[in-house]
C-alpha cells in the first residue's frame, strides 16, 4: 500500500479507518499463514554485537544477500540507507538493534514455511561463516548490552528510541534485545476476526509459556525462563498488553479502532521527511491534521503497525507474544496456531479453552510466566496443564487440516519437537539450560543458527 494512491486518500470518519480490515476479509479457500521469524547475531571472535555498518556488519549481509540471492535492496528515502529486502511477497527488514527478520510469503502449508525458512539459512549461512558470525535462536540477545548495539538508521525508530523510554524503563531492551516468531492468520470476516483474536489473546500467556526462551542475559543466567516477557511487562501500557476491552461479549472492530485512535502516534512521514507529531492521538491528528499535514489510509496503516498488543489486528490477526525459539522449532508457532484457528472443530475446542481463562487471571499470571513458564499458574492450574490441553487440540486440528507434505506426514510435525518438550514439562528454555555448564562461560554454539 506504501505510497499507492490508496495510501494518499484522506481519511475523515471511522467508516474511513475501517476499511483496512474490511478490505482485508477473504474467504476460507484464500486463507494462508505468514510467519515472521527475528534473529539476532554475534561475532564469534568474542561473542560481542554485530555492528550495522562495515565489511562485517549487517549493511554487508544484506548487501550480499541481494547481490547472490536475487533480493531487492530498498531504503525509505531515495538515495537512503538500505534497511531492508523484499524477493516476491517475503521481505527481509531489520528491527531496531540489527535483528534480522525474514518476513516470509503467506503459504497455504507450514510445511512450505518450513521449506522457505531452511532456505532462508542456507542462504546466509555462506555470507555467515564468512564474516565469522552465527545467528541465534532466543528471545532476548544473550550477550550484549544495551549500550553495545548499533541503531538501525530507519526513522521511526529514532522517534521510538526517544518517546518510548518515558512511557516503560524496558522499552528500549524491547526494542534492541528481544526476538519473537510472529504467526499471521487470515479472517473472513468480521465475527472471524473477532473470534481468532479473543482466543489468541486469551491463551497467549500459555503460549508465551510453551515457547519461553531467553534464560540468558548479558553472559549471565537470569533464574527466569523468558526475560523477554519480562521486558514486555515495563513497555508503553498506551499500546501494549491483552487489550481488556477485546474480553468484552460486545467487542468488534470499530471498538478496537476507538482504542487505536486513542493511543498517541509517533511520527508521519512525508516526502522522505518526518514529521514528528509524537504525543498526538490519531484521533486529534485526523481531526486537526498537524502543521499542515493531514491523515491519510497510509498514515493510519503505519500508526495501527505501532501497536504493540500481544495479539494484533491488521489485514491478518498476528499473535506476538512468543519467543523466538530454535531453528529446528521455527515452525511450530504457526502450525500451532493454524492448528488452533483454522479447523471449526479445533476453534470450537480452543474457544471452550480460552472461555475459562479470565482477563484478570491472564494478567495476574504473566510475571510469574516470565519467571517459571510451564510452571507458573494460571487460575488455579499450573500453565503446564493449560498447555497440554492447548496442543491436544492444535494436534486435532492439524490432524483434521490433513495438509501432508512429500512424506505423507501432516502439519503435525512441526509441533513434534515442541510436543516432546511438553510431555516432559520443559519449555526451550529448560532444554537450553540442560546444555549450559553455569560454572563455564556460555557460548552461542548452544543455540545458533547458521553454523553446523
Amino acid at each position: 500500500m506504501a505510497n499507492s494512491p490508496q495510501s494518499q486518500k484522506l481519511v475523515r470518519t471511522k467508516d474511513d479507518l475501517l476499511e483496512l480490515f474490511f478490505d482485508a476479509m477473504k474467504p476460507r479457500s484464500h486463507w494462508r499463514i505468514g510467519t515472521e521469524a527475528e534473529k539476532v547475531s554475534v561475532r564469534l571472535s568474542d561473542y560481542g554485537p554485530v555492528p550495522f555498518e562495515g565489511s562485517h556488519g549487517v549493511r554487508t549481509i544484506l548487501a550480499e544477500l541481494a547481490e547472490r540471492h536475487g533480493w531487492y535492496e530498498e531504503s525509505e528515502i531515495d538515495g537512503g540507507e538500505v534497511i531492508a529486502l523484499r524477493r516476491g511477497e517475503a521481505s527481509i527488514t531489520l528491527e531496531p538493534g540489527a535483528q534480522l527478520e525474514l518476513s516470509g510469503a503467506p503459504q497455504a502449508t507450514v510445511h512450505q514455511t518450513c521449506a522457505e525458512f531452511r532456505g532462508h539459512l542456507a542462504e546466509l549461512r555462506d555470507i555467515a561463516n564468512e564474516l565469522g558470525i552465527c545467528f541465534l535462536g532466543l528471545g532476548f540477545h544473550p550477550f550484549a548490552k544495551r549500550e553495545e548495539l548499533p541503531w538501525v538508521p530507519k526513522l521511526r525508530y529514532g522517534v521510538m528510541r526517544e518517546y518510548l523510554p518515558t512511557r516503560g524503563s524496558l522499552a528500549l531492551d524491547m526494542m534492541l534485545r528481544t526476538c519473537t516468531v510472529q504467526a499471521n492468520l487470515d479472517y473472513s470476516d468480521e465475527a472471524d476476526a473477532i473470534r481468532k483474536l479473543r482466543i489468541a489473546l486469551a491463551v497467549q500467556p500459555i503460549v508465551t509459556a510453551m515457547f519461553a526462551n531467553s534464560p540468558v542475559v548479558e553472559g549471565r543466567l537470569t533464574g527466569e525462563r523468558s526475560f523477554r516477557a519480562r521486558v514486555w511487562l515495563d513497555m508503553d501500557p498506551d499500546r501494549s498488553g491483552l487489550l481488556p476491552f477485546a474480553w468484552k461479549d460486545d467487542f468488534t472492530i470499530a471498538r478496537y479502532v476507538e482504542w487505536a485512535l486513542d493511543v498517541p502516534m509517533f511520527m508521519v512521514k512525508r516526502e522522505g521527511r518526518v514529521v514528528r507529531n509524537t504525543g498526538q492521538t490519531f484521533r486529534a491528528f485526523m481531526k486537526d491534521g498537524f502543521e499542515g499535514v493531514h491523515a491519510t489510509a497510509g498514515d493510519w496503516e503505519t500508526h495501527v503497525n505501532t501497536l504493540f498488543p500481544e495479539t494484533r489486528l491488521k489485514r491478518t490477526i498476528e499473535t506476538r507474544g512468543a519467543d523466538a525459539p530454535p531453528s529446528s522449532m521455527i515452525c511450530a508457532q504457526p502450525a500451532l496456531w493454524k492448528g488452533l484457528l483454522y479447523c471449526p472443530a479445533a476453534i470450537r475446542k480452543a474457544e471452550a479453552l480460552a472461555s475459562r481463562i479470565s482477563y484478570d487471571d491472564a494478567v495476574k499470571a504473566r510475571p510469574e510466566i516470565a519467571a517459571k513458564a510451564l510452571r507458573a499458574k494460571l487460575g488455579n492450574r499450573e500453565v503446564g496443564e493449560w498447555a497440554t490441553e492447548l496442543m491436544a487440540i492444535a494436534m486435532g486440528g492439524l490432524a483434521h487440516l490433513s495438509n501432508l507434505n512429500r512424506s505423507g506426514e501432516d502439519e503435525r510435525v512441526h509441533l513434534a519437537k515442541l510436543d516432546t518438550l511438553l510431555q516432559k514439562g520443559q519449555c526451550p528454555a529448560d532444554a537450553l539450560l540442560e546444555k549450559i555448564d553455569p560454572k563455564a562461560p556460555i557460548a552461542p554454539q548452544v543455540v545458533e543458527y547458521t553454523r553446523a
